[in-house]
Formats: C-alpha cells, sequence, structure tokens
C-alpha cells in the first residue's frame, strides 16, 4: 500500500455518537456479538457483489472464489476481518460508515430511558452492524476498495469511536473490505485463535461464504522444521435454507434469524418450507420477539431476502408480503424467477403474485399455530404486531376471515384492558337470540368501558368489544360480518338487541316514547344548533342522557385523527338519546322556566358528549353554566 492521499477528518452524525456511547456501555454482557455483525456485512458484500457480476462479470477481477478470512495478532492485539466481496469507494464509506441511513433515528434515540437493559432491547430493535466493533475495539480501521475500480481509488478510514473519523485515499490491489480491530486492553481474549473459532462455530456456522483462518500450528518435535501454515474452513459453509429441517437445530435457526435481521434477540417462531411442483421454492419465515422502532413508517425497507437458484439477488424485496405483514423476516429462494430480476421485473412477472399468495398463507399459518399451541406467546406477538394485523382484512380480501380470526380486542368480558379475546370467542358466547356483534370504539380503554352505551348492554349481559387503538374505527368500517353475524357500533344507530328483547320490553318503550314527546319537542327546540334529533332511549340504565351518531357518520376517533392530519371532516350534528326514568330528566320535564330549562339541557348535553370521549367547543362556558347551577343549588 502506498502512502495515503487526499486525507480528511470527518465528524459523526449526531445520532451515530449516542448510539456509539450507548453500545459500549449497555450491550457490555453481549460483546462478542461484533464477530457476527462484522461477519454478516461481510457475507452481505460477497452477496451484492455476486448480483453485480450477472450483468459484468469483469466485477470478479479474475478471483471468483469468495470469502472471509479471519486473523489475529496477540502481540498487536488485533484482530482482522477480510472479505473480498463488493467493497467500497470513498462515498460509500463516507455514507454507511458516518451516518445511520435509517429513517427514525431521532425517534429510536427518544425513546431511551438510560436503564441498560431495557437500552439493550431497543437497540436489538434497531440493529447495531458495523459500530458494535467498537464495543471491543479502541480504534477500527476500514481499507476497503470497490469492485471494478483502480487500484489506487483504494480508501482509508479510522476512527476512534467517539467524535470524529479519518478517511484517507490508498492503493489496495485486492477488492473487498479489510477490518482491523485494535483491542481495548481488557479485550485481549478476542486477539485468540480457540476463542475466535468458537464464535464463528457459534454465531456464523450458516453463513454461505467459506469463513477461513490458519490452523493452530501443530508442536514440533525437536530437530524437526515447523510446518508452513494451512488454512481452513471453520464453519460448514451451507446455506442454512437448502439444508433438510430435521439436520437443523434450533440455535441454528435462530442464529441464521440474527443474521438476515441484526437483530440479537431470538425470534419468536419460524417456518422452513420446501415446495415442488407448479412453484418450486424454499422459503425460511420468522416473526421476530420485538417491534423494530420504524414499524410504523411505511416507507422504511422492508421485506424478505430474495435468491435464485441460491444466487443472492436483492435485500428486502417487499413484493412478496403483504404490508401488514411487514414484520416478517426471512428468506425465498426460487428457481422460477431469472437470475437477471429486477425491482421492476418484479412488479409485473406473474410468478412474483403466485409466490405472495403462498409466502402470505405460510406467514398467516405460523400466526395461526403461534395463537392455538402457545396463547401466551401469542398474546406477547399481539402486544408487539397486534395493530399492524389489523390493516389486514381492508389490504387482503383473499384472506380476511383467516386474518380475523387471529385479531384480538378488549371486551366487556373481562374486566382488563388485555386485548385477549378473538371473534370466535365473542361468538361462542353470544346469548340465544343475539343476531350482532357489539363493539365500542373510544379514544382509550377507560373511556371505551365506562360509555354510557354500555349500560343496557351490561344489564343484559351481552359482550360488547372495547377498543381504543388508533386503527379501529377504520379497521370496522372495512367489516360487514363474521361469520354470518354482522358487526354493530354501540353509539351508531338506533339500538337494535333483536331477540333478546321481548315484545312486552318493545311495547312499552313505544309507549313511554309517546308519553315524553312533549319533553323531547322541548328539547329539540333547545338545542337545535347541537343536534339534529333528540329521542327516547333505553340503552341508559344509570346515566341521564348520552349522544349517539348517525348509523353513517363518521366516528369521534376516526374524526379526530383526520382533523389532526389537517384533512376536511363533514359537519354532522349527533343524535340526543335522554333516559325518561332518570330523575335528572323528569325534573327537566317540570322545569317551567325557560332560560333555566336551556341551561340545564345544554348543561346535560354536553355532560353526554364528555362521556362519549367527545371534546366542547367552548369549555370555559360550560364550566361556567355547571358553576351556576351549584350556585343555584346551594342557595
Amino acid at each position: 500500500m502506498s502512502t495515503e492521499t487526499q486525507q480528511e477528518t470527518l465528524g459523526f452524525q449526531t445520532e451515530v455518537k449516542q448510539l456509539l456511547h450507548l453500545m459500549i456501555h449497555s450491550l457490555y454482557s453481549n460483546k462478542e456479538i461484533f464477530l457476527r455483525e462484522l461477519i454478516s456485512n461481510a457475507s452481505d458484500a460477497a452477496d451484492k457483489l455476486r448480483f453485480e457480476a450477472l450483468s459484468n462479470n469483469d466485477l470478479y477481477e479474475g478471483d471468483g472464489d469468495l470469502r472471509i478470512r479471519i486473523s489475529f495478532d496477540k502481540d498487536a492485539n488485533t484482530v482482522t476481518i477480510d472479505d473480498n466481496g463488493l467493497g467500497m469507494n470513498r462515498q460509500d464509506v463516507i455514507e454507511h460508515l458516518g451516518t445511520i441511513a435509517k429513517s427514525g433515528t431521532s425517534q429510536f434515540l427518544n425513546e431511551l430511558s438510560g436503564d441498560q437493559k431495557k437500552d439493550s432491547q431497543l437497540i436489538g430493535q434497531f440493529g447495531v452492524g458495523f459500530y458494535s466493533a467498537f464495543i471491543v475495539a479502541k480504534e477500527v480501521e476500514v481499507i476497503t476498495r470497490k469492485a471494478g475500480e483502480p487500484i489506487s481509488e483504494g480508501v482509508h478510514w479510522v476512527s476512534q469511536g467517539e467524535g470524529e473519523f479519518t478517511v484517507g485515499g490508498v492503493e489496495k490491489a485486492q477488492r473487498g473490505t479489510t477490518i482491523i480491530l485494535h483491542l481495548k486492553d481488557e479485550e485481549n481474549e478476542f486477539s485468540d485463535g480457540f476463542r475466535l473459532r468458537n464464535l464463528v462455530r457459534k454465531y456464523s456456522d450458516h453463513i454461505s461464504l467459506p469463513v477461513i483462518m490458519q490452523k493452530e500450528p501443530e508442536p514440533v518435535e525437536e530437530g524437526e522444521e515447523p510446518k508452513a501454515p494451512e488454512d481452513e474452513t471453520v464453519n460448514s459453509a451451507t446455506a442454512l435454507w437448502t439444508r433438510p429441517k430435521s439436520e437443523i437445530t434450533d440455535d441454528e435457526f435462530k442464529e441464521f434469524y440474527k443474521h438476515i435481521s441484526h437483530d440479537f434477540q431470538d425470534p419468536m417462531k419460524w417456518s422452513h418450507n420446501r415446495v415442488e411442483g407448479k412453484l418450486d421454492y424454499t422459503s425460511l419465515l420468522y416473526v421476530p420477539a420485538h417491534a423494530p422502532y420504524d414499524l410504523w413508517n411505511r416507507d422504511t425497507p422492508r421485506g424478505l431476502k430474495l435468491y435464485v437458484q441460491r444466487v443472492f439477488i436483492m435485500d428486502q424485496a417487499d413484493q412478496f408480503l403483504p404490508m401488514y405483514l411487514r414484520f416478517i423476516k426471512g428468506v425465498v429462494d426460487t428457481s422460477d424467477l431469472s437470475l437477471n430480476v429486477s425491482r421492476e421485473i418484479l412488479q409485473q412477472d406473474p410468478v412474483v403474485d403466485k409466490l405472495k399468495a403462498q409466502l402470505t398463507k405460510r406467514s398467516l399459518d405460523m400466526l395461526g399455530k403461534l395463537a392455538k399451541n402457545d396463547p401466551e406467546q401469542y398474546a406477547k406477538f399481539w402486544t408487539e404486531f397486534g395493530e399492524v394485523l389489523k390493516e389486514g382484512p381492508a389490504e387482503d380480501q383473499a384472506n380476511r376471515e383467516t386474518v380475523l380470526k387471529l385479531l384480538r380486542f378488549a371486551s366487556t368480558h373481562n374486566d382488563s384492558s388485555e386485548q385477549s379475546v378473538s371473534l370466535d370467542d365473542y361468538v361462542s358466547r353470544m346469548q340465544e337470540g343475539q343476531e350482532k356483534i357489539y363493539y365500542a370504539v373510544a379514544d382509550n380503554y377507560n373511556t371505551a368501558k365506562h360509555s354510557p352505551h354500555l349500560e343496557i348492554f351490561r344489564k343484559k349481559g351481552i359482550e360488547v368489544l372495547l377498543m381504543s387503538d388508533r386503527v379501529d374505527e377504520w379497521l370496522m368500517s372495512q367489516l360487514f360480518d363474521f361469520e354470518g353475524k354482522s358487526f354493530q357500533d354501540v353509539s351508531k344507530g338506533e339500538l337494535d338487541l333483536g331477540e333478546t328483547e321481548n315484545e312486552e320490553e318493545k311495547k312499552a318503550q313505544e309507549e313511554t316514547a309517546k308519553e315524553m314527546e312533549g319533553l323531547t319537542e322541548r328539547l329539540k327546540n333547545s338545542l337545535e344548533q347541537q343536534v339534529s334529533e333528540v329521542r327516547i332511549t333505553h340503552r341508559l340504565t344509570d346515566s341521564p342522557a348520552c349522544v349517539v351518531l348517525g348509523a353513517y357518520d363518521m366516528g369521534l376517533q376516526m374524526r379526530k385523527i383526520m382533523e389532526a392530519a389537517g384533512q376536511a371532516v363533514p359537519e354532522s350534528k349527533p343524535i340526543f338519546e335522554i333516559n325518561p326514568e332518570h330523575p335528572l330528566i323528569n325534573k327537566l320535564d317540570n322545569e317551567a322556566d325557560e332560560d333555566r330549562f336551556g341551561e340545564l339541557a345544554l348543561v346535560v348535553f354536553e355532560q353526554a358528549q364528555l362521556a362519549a370521549g367527545g371534546q366542547l367547543d367552548d369549555p370555559a362556558a360550560y364550566v361556567n353554566r355547571l358553576n351556576k347551577l351549584l350556585l343555584n343549588l346551594i342557595n
């Protein structure tokens, strides 16, 4: 190598500095993962070279035997990881080693608590990659050259992982990347051949690229010449997904997941399948244990690793799974696509649609088995990914019923905010004569649980699903029935309890409505600016009144979401329903002073709005009216 040229010192992106500091202190108990991460990166670089070389064989530069080499120097206390993959040019080095090229980094950092155990889990969701080198190294050198570029275009990157890094030009005869770790004094255990071999076999045995080290020198008897150093392949170097399922241990499946996801936590569940027939493919799909920090950024790259005939084609091929399964990680290897396939071609190839249908069913089947065989684990899955799965029924009509069976909700059956009730559970508990699945949507669980709309349902022992996720009202607007039972929002339209009400009850309700026509008319005139209709209700047992939306009106939750997004929301007035048996309503009916009647009617209406989770147009006026009534009561 010649003297460095074009040397410059640059500062790390702020988020990188914070992440480096955090990893060095929070991941100390997992420090050995640095080798797994660097080997994974080297393997990815080799995969990318194979793909690029499909259209330009000259990139191999006469050396098509891809490998990773690990060496160490006990005296210098260094470890070197060397690959002959794609390599990087100067711009690549600055972009990939100086910044974190992922959206949402600031949000990730905002979630950090300072608790090392919790923060290390967050970092696991983030992925540690190259930066894990600084857990064990006081200084890291990277010497790299991109395949196809001149020998003189090598790049030398050096950093101590604090505030800045230095980039210079250097000659590099061989393409690829060499990473030299200058170990901290207390980390000299890693400059040992036996320790490094164990780590390769523990974490990277599944890598399809050979990981090569020099054999340990054999003892030499007196008078004999020492043998020349020999190389050996430390790992099995066989693509894990191509091996029979029966020959792969759980630990190997788990380590392979960590390799493709850069997560250092074990997956929750996986499914390995080999299919031959009309479609010829192998898939290995994983459900992570934790949601990534950027799960809700729909623009974040995601998808499966795509191989064609065991040749890597692309990372994060998102054409093979629908968006609501974007948390699934894994590999698909098929012989039904051509080696020169691109993202554009994938969008037009009918084979992709068939593969997507198959892989979607595999994923849902995996989740179905988890729900059936391990409800406790499924509850953990639901906590992490439930809201994403709720996007499914609208996005995937072909698997709508399957996804519906996987959904979980809170319910009046359990006195808990935990979403553990399936639609099958609800239907199995429906009362005789009940024809609908009833649900309530609110901003939070407590508002839904204490909604006045539930009073008649509690009295009659009818279960109601309680929904408070942001996606819930949109979800229910897409659903019409489940196993022949229609869905009914308890806060919309007229109350219909089907055959759970007898004829005597219905007749008594009609008679009461006639008797109270005078009061409903007075209220309608008094509240004409606020309500579209006033009517007697029998859905209330304890509350004096409630507000009800029209059967096709937009719910309060959806209105708030759209208003927050700056969307125009159609104007609509609620229906005001009053409880004829409540003392406050009887007091209203007997109030002769029209001004006092109007004040009291407005207070009762605004209380009903608040109980339903709504917001008042003029909270100060409401407080003044309430204080005035309280003073009159005291006097």
